[in-house]
């Protein structure tokens, strides 16, 4: 039976961070399924790190590899994540999230349907690291190291609506940076769950090598394929996660 569980989370990974590099939402996955192996809410939110982590270094040398790397201004953007990431975990050991589970659920409805309408002139994608930050982007910024320290788990589309909508990138692009920030935010946080015995390394072990196998192909594929596939998982992932986090589906 353990075989059967350490295969299936090796899986649930591995798809997890296919969704997680191309859109977001993966944890979604991830976190019931280490509910379900006995670990309790806080203990599977911080041994999620570990594959998070794993995920996204494994993405970002994908990325690299295929010549796609701005490290100057993803160092910089990743910054500013980090004390609302520090703030974040802090609470998340402390306070449940069912509450901002479901407004989450309602905000990325609403993003899906931004994602549907056609782009107008003003939405030309820009792709140089040239880019000046307004304090409203740093702002956004702060506010995604909170929630990404707190649960993480759709902490991927918070960073594409900034990143596609506020600063202009094309999608690949926005994976680009978004895994390079997830990793640097998630770290802090790890160690904070750490410091509080919230983590379970056995497990999370066997989940972040599912998750790491996931996350280089899944930026190989990301490269490969291009705006318009991404756009298609975006939706999809969006959708499902929205629907589950209000509690349509179960």
């Amino acid at each position: 039976m353990e075989f059967i569980h350490i295969l299936s989370l090796f899986v649930i990974g591995l798809i997890a961070a296919f969704i997680n590099v191309n859109a977001g939402g993966g944890s979604a996955l991830t976190l019931p399924a280490l509910i379900f192996l006995g670990l309790d809410s806080a203990t599977a939110n911080g041994t999620n790190r570990i594959a998070v982590i794993l995920q996204n270094l494994s993405a970002v040398a994908s990325f690299k590899k295929e010549k796609y790397e701005q490290f100057n201004l993803s160092i910089k953007l990743s910054l500013f994540t980090l004390p609302g990431s520090v703030i974040g975990a802090i609470t998340a050991v402390k306070i449940g999230d069912e509450l901002f589970q479901k407004i989450l659920g309602i905000i990325m409805i609403a993003v899906t349907i931004t994602m549907l309408l056609p782009q107008s002139k003003n939405s030309i994608t820009i792709d140089n690291a040239d880019k000046k930050l307004t304090p409203s982007t740093i702002i956004y910024f702060l506010l995604i190291g909170f929630y990404g320290g707190f649960i993480q788990v759709g902490i991927g589309f918070l960073l594409m609506i900034v990143l596609h909508k506020a600063m202009k990138f094309s999608l690949i692009y926005v994976n680009m940076h978004k895994v390079f920030i997830a990793l640097f935010l998630t770290i802090p946080a790890f160690i904070i769950f750490i410091i509080n015995h919230n983590v379970n390394w056995y497990w999370g072990l066997i989940l972040a090598l599912g998750n790491a196998t996931g996350g280089w192909w899944a930026a190989k594929i990301s490269v490969k394929k291009g705006d318009r596939f991404i756009r298609v998982i975006i939706i999809l992932a969006i959708l499902i996660m929205a629907l589950k986090l209000i509690g349509i589906i179960l």
